[in-house]
Parts: C-alpha cells; sequence; structure tokens
C-alpha cells in the first residue's frame, strides 16, 4: 500500500479497511485480519493498525470480542457510506468548488460534465 501525505496513515489504513468491507472481501459478521497481520501485510508498525482499529470500532464499523479478534459489525456498510458521505461533503466537495472558482468553471458546466459521465454509466 502506498501512501499519501497529506492524510494520516491510520487513516488511510482505514479507508483500506472499508474498501475490503465494500467490495465484501471481509464479509459482514466475519473475523478480519489481527493488527499484527494487517500490520505485516501493509508493512507499518502495529501500533498504526491498532489505531486505525479503534478509530473503526468508535465508528461501529468493526467490533471486537475479547479473546477472539475483530469482526465486521452488522452495520457496517450503513456506517462506512455515512462515514464516507460526511467525508466527501466537509472536506472533497469544497475544495472541488474552490477549484471551480479558481478556474471559473459554473454549475451549468459542471451539470453538463456529470450528466455525460451518468449517461456512460448507463449504457454499460
Amino acid at each position: 500500500m502506498e501512501f499519501q501525505s497529506k492524510k494520516a496513515i491510520y487513516l488511510q489504513i482505514a479507508d483500506y479497511v472499508c474498501e475490503q468491507i465494500l467490495l465484501k472481501k471481509w464479509p459482514v459478521s466475519e473475523k478480519i485480519p489481527s493488527v499484527r497481520e494487517l500490520a505485516i501485510t501493509l508493512e507499518v508498525n502495529p501500533n498504526t493498525v491498532a489505531r486505525t482499529y479503534l478509530f473503526l470500532e468508535e465508528k461501529t464499523i468493526i467490533t471486537m470480542q475479547r479473546g477472539i479478534g475483530y469482526f465486521v459489525s452488522e452495520q457496517s456498510i450503513e456506517h462506512i457510506i455515512a462515514l464516507k458521505k460526511e467525508e466527501f461533503l466537509s472536506i472533497e466537495l469544497p475544495q472541488v468548488f474552490k477549484t471551480m472558482d479558481l478556474l471559473n468553471i459554473d454549475l451549468e458546466q459542471f451539470k453538463k460534465l456529470y450528466d455525460k459521465r451518468t449517461k456512460h454509466y448507463e449504457k454499460e
């Protein structure tokens, strides 16, 4: 995994975990890799993965069963979507709007591109 400098590593790992869940590679109610296993896989410090798992547990995306390990929570999909939506609306979308302002792109141009993209995906 290649990490970006703009976002904390534990949050990038959280994105990775959420992606695995959304892609159903880590199914709901199933056990996920231990802190140590994921740290080895991603080549990071186990403390960083532990911080990620604590963050995801606080967001009720994963749950810990003492002595057994971490599991994907029943409500993980809904919580991931809510978390990602909040992140997009509060962080990414304002940056898009700022860039649009700087490049003098109006909402009509943006809407045309969005509609074109939507039509493209409907054909597939």
